[in-house]
């Protein structure tokens, strides 16, 4: 069941070929009160005022005393418009954001980021400088620590915290940005009518409950940028992301790279890429079975060996899920069976 409240925005519009594109932001929310204050008061403070944009405030499945007050912050604000579903999830929250929106493009910001004053100001201006614009603009994602990042986390993993810090401006998988640079959903906006087109977001992936799924906005972009729209980084689009004390231990960062592996074997198959599942598999099925050992000898919340711990919390990740179709590992190292892809 999905509850909307009435709208109450209106649009500043260009006349003729120059008008500037139309911008509706999402905030999927589930029981985050106190980061999705944060939030919208950051959106209070667009340089571009309450008339430039609209607000679509999605209420993930929140428990009804939560769901009350975010009912209060939608009607205060101006130009702001609730959602109601009754079931959490991340993927199904940002759709139904998208369907309710009226911008030509929407705006995705996670309810623990705030956006820059001039973050609506940028978007428009920067899709308003391609003459063929894009269905995908990612932007900068810097961090706001709510402690210091301890000294154990391991550098090359700062961006599962969804940190990006690159500076520039390209097309995403050119030579115009680094290989690794990927589109996060905490700053990212869409060409509405394209999303809506492919599908949208995919509602087996993104985080759903403590299942901390991931790559949804990632399958979502190269979709489209494979049906040929184009899609594009610009570090002047920026949010600031609340990184969260909490995450700063072991068991989460685990946690975390596990749900990761099995994201990227539901991702490439999504995308149509099972050959890649395939031809990784030994690698990561080989990385697990060495790294095994450590996970017996060392207690979940210890820091101690994390780099081989991590790799094989990734390993198992990929490897059980591009195996949840088929024997199970002990009958594919025993060779017993013929291992079959989903």
């Amino acid at each position: 069941m999905r509850e909307t409240a009435p709208g109450k925005a209106s649009f500043a519009r260009r006349s003729g070929h120059g008008r500037l594109p139309t911008v509706s932001v999402v905030v999927c929310s589930h029981d985050r009160l106190d980061y999705v204050r944060a939030c919208m008061e950051s959106l209070a403070n667009q340089t571009v005022g309450p008339d430039g944009f609209e607000i679509l405030l999605v209420d993930s499945g929140s428990p009804p005393p939560v769901a009350a007050e975010l009912l209060q912050i939608a009607e205060i604000a101006p130009n702001t418009r609730l959602v109601r579903l009754d079931e959490s999830g991340v993927s199904l929250a940002r759709n139904e954001g998208a369907r309710a929106a009226t911008g030509d493009y929407v705006a995705y910001i996670d309810d623990d980021a705030m956006a820059e004053p001039d973050w609506i100001e940028q978007i428009q201006r920067v899709l308003a400088e391609k003459e063929c614009r894009p269905a995908v603009l990612g932007g900068r994602v810097l961090p706001e620590w709510e402690s210091p990042l301890p000294d154990w986390w391991p550098a090359s993993l700062r961006g599962v915290l969804s940190i990006i810090e690159h500076e520039g401006a390209g097309e995403y998988r050119t030579d115009a940005v680094p290989s690794t640079l990927e589109p996060y959903g905490v700053n990212m906006v869409l060409k509405r009518d394209a999303m809506l087109r492919i599908g949208g977001f995919a509602e087996a992936l993104g985080r759903m409950g403590l299942v901390l799924q991931s790559d949804e906005e990632v399958q979502l972009a190269w979709r489209l940028q494979d049906a040929g729209y184009s899609a594009i980084y610009d570090s002047r689009v920026v949010v600031r992301h609340s990184i969260q004390a909490r995450r700063f231990n072991a068991e989460w960062l685990l946690a975390r790279l596990y749900w990761q592996g099995a994201s990227t074997v539901r991702t490439r198959r999504l995308l149509g890429q099972s050959a890649l599942v395939r031809r990784d598999f030994p690698r990561r099925l080989l990385v697990e079975a060495i790294t095994l050992p450590f996970t017996w000898i060392v207690p979940k919340h210890s820091t101690w060996l994390l780099a081989l711990r991590w790799r094989h919390s990734y390993a198992s990740g990929f490897t059980r899920e591009a195996l949840r179709c088929g024997p199970g590992k002990r009958a594919v190292l025993l060779g017993r069976k013929r291992r079959e892809p989903c």
